[in-house]
């Protein structure tokens, strides 16, 4: 069985698939390592970590997939990646999608805004015209060369244009050939639930803490009909506050001696970087 086909397999209505963001190689490695079987290359942690700035359209396609490519080759779990607005017209997204497939991805979503697009969960977002959307999930089912390779449709009409359009956005996108369905930021349960009970396809919650949309437990996602529920901002948030809390001990008492964090442990994380086949390889082939 191929990745794809395995990603295909664990994505089913009714039986929640809870999927870390992940937004580097370390924090790739740890939630590798822990046994997740699907990952999330989130875009909003992945432009900050790499380039130092806003998730605002400033990230280009060659940097997107090089992360993907490095992501992919050091585990094992399978990897749906941001594709943000496709990075132009028809002829990039098709050169995107087909990028993505061949570093490795075993999914790709697509998002229906302007661009340069915005977050997600921040306001100012404006969408392109539904036709164009539906041109694009075209063009990318019919560039990726297994069809067991994802399409996950984002429509950002919620905030700006309201629930019913966003609806009748994600019917046209189904439609179209999308094979999965992502309705962002809604902003209670009700409409959650009100999404659920339009779509008959695997839907995707977008749990963004501090976002537009209420954080629900895996118990409740599940019985609303989500089948993937992803988490991209818990990795890239905790992070960030340990840093905070371990530097401003630093800075307060110039050691780290009276740090008060959670730390990995060093010998765990110089195998988990793959120190292991470094002291291996040097055992076999000693320098003279």
């Amino acid at each position: 069985m191929s990745y794809r086909t395995a990603l295909k397999d664990l994505v089913k209505r009714n039986q929640l698939l809870s999927v870390p963001g992940i937004f580097d190689l370390i924090s790739a490695k740890i939630a590798d390592g822990m046994g997740f079987p699907v990952l999330y290359m989130t875009g909003y942690g992945t432009v900050a970590s790499h380039l130092g700035l806003p998730d605002a359209g400033l990230a280009t396609y060659t940097d997107m997939v090089g992360r993907i490519e490095r992501i992919c080759a050091s585990t094992q779990a399978l990897l749906i990646a941001d594709g943000d607005t496709g990075y132009g017209g028809l002829l990039n997204v098709r050169h995107t999608v087909r990028g993505y497939e061949a570093a490795g991805a075993a999914a790709i979503q697509l998002e229906d805004q302007e661009f340069p697009k915005k977050c997600g969960h921040l306001p100012g977002r404006r969408v392109v015209a539904i036709e164009a959307m539906v041109r694009k999930i075209e063009v990318a089912v019919e560039a990726r060369s297994n069809p067991d390779f994802l399409i996950i449709a984002r429509t950002d009409a919620r905030t700006t244009l309201g629930l019913d359009e966003a609806l009748r956005r994600g019917k046209a996108y189904v439609a179209a050939g999308a094979d999965i369905l992502f309705i962002e930021s809604p902003e209670s349960e009700a409409e959650m639930s009100e999404i659920c009970r339009s779509f008959d396809v695997p839907l995707l919650a977008n749990m963004v803490e501090g976002g537009r949309t209420p954080v629900l437990s895996a118990d409740r996602l599940t019985k609303l009909g989500y089948s993937i529920a992803l988490f991209p901002a818990t990795g890239f948030l905790t992070a960030a506050a340990a840093l905070r809390a371990a530097y401003q001990t630093l800075r307060d008492h110039g050691s780290s001696v009276a740090l008060n964090v959670p730390m990995y442990d060093f010998k765990e994380f110089s195998l988990l970087m793959g120190f292991q086949d470094v002291m291996d390889f040097e055992r076999m082939h000693p320098e003279e």
